[in-house]
């Protein structure tokens, strides 16, 4: 199986579908149609956010999932996948790959990162795990400890990382050389050139989200760059709110 799904992934783009409640978007019928057009425009994978969205999206399409739960916790600063709740549910859904936030930050249960990792891949030792990292040691520690997969999804992200040009291409070629495992570029790829960029770097596989998926920042990106005006936004009365 983890030969079957990883065979499927290698080389090629995996497209993040996913829309928060405050978004246009927020939809599990929406974003099943985003990944279906992913898959019909060439996408290797999706990576999405809840059971709800997941279900819908397996219904018509027969890609590899990277499937997370964002969640938060009183003082906590994960959202992603945080504790062992958010993963039995994944693994209930049948997700062919789990992705947790496992970066140094603050837990919901107060766990390390390393102790949280050992625990689940004790508890689900034939399950696919991706560690979402924001830098090289976050990324070390998690294949040191066993992880399937390395994902540069958190750079920038974190407080320690704010100032990170991305797509952090020495990151990327730094945990592709190190690791001994499969590094998936994430976080701050735009254009095509950007992806063939990391793939250089070393990247086995790339998410690219936003820059597909999310409309509403597709269009702030372009009037921002353009520096152009921008339309009002109106009622249904078609009256300037």
């Amino acid at each position: 199986m983890e030969n079957a799904i990883f065979n499927r992934l290698a080389g090629g783009l995996i497209v993040s579908c996913q829309a928060l409640p405050d978004e246009p978007l927020f939809s599990s019928y929406i974003m099943s149609r985003m990944a279906y057009a992913a898959m019909e425009g060439g996408a290797v994978g999706i990576r999405t956010n809840s059971i709800s969205d997941i279900r819908e999206i397996k219904k018509n399409v027969d890609l590899p999932i990277i499937g997370i739960i964002k969640q938060k916790y009183k003082g906590a600063d994960i959202v992603i996948t945080p504790t062992m709740k958010e993963v039995e549910a994944l693994v209930s859904e049948g997700v062919d790959i789990i992705a947790l936030d496992c970066t140094d930050r603050p837990r919901p249960d107060g766990e390390s990162m390393g102790d949280f990792l050992r625990k689940i891949r004790l508890k689900y030792p034939n399950q696919l795990f991706m560690a979402d990292c924001s830098d090289y040691e976050e990324g070390m520690t998690a294949a040191h400890i066993g992880i399937d997969l390395i994902g540069t999804t958190l750079c920038g992200y974190t407080q320690y990382t704010r100032t990170a040009v991305l797509p952090n291409l020495e990151l990327i070629r730094r945990l592709s050389t190190d690791s001994g495992k499969h590094v998936i570029a994430e976080g701050g790829i735009k254009t095509p050139d950007q992806l063939k960029a990391v793939f250089k770097a070393g990247a086995w596989a790339a998410v690219v989200g936003s820059a597909i998926t999310r409309p509403r920042e597709i269009t702030r990106d372009f009037i921002t760059g353009a520096e152009c005006r921008t339309g009002e936004k109106t009622d249904k009365k078609g009256e300037a709110e």
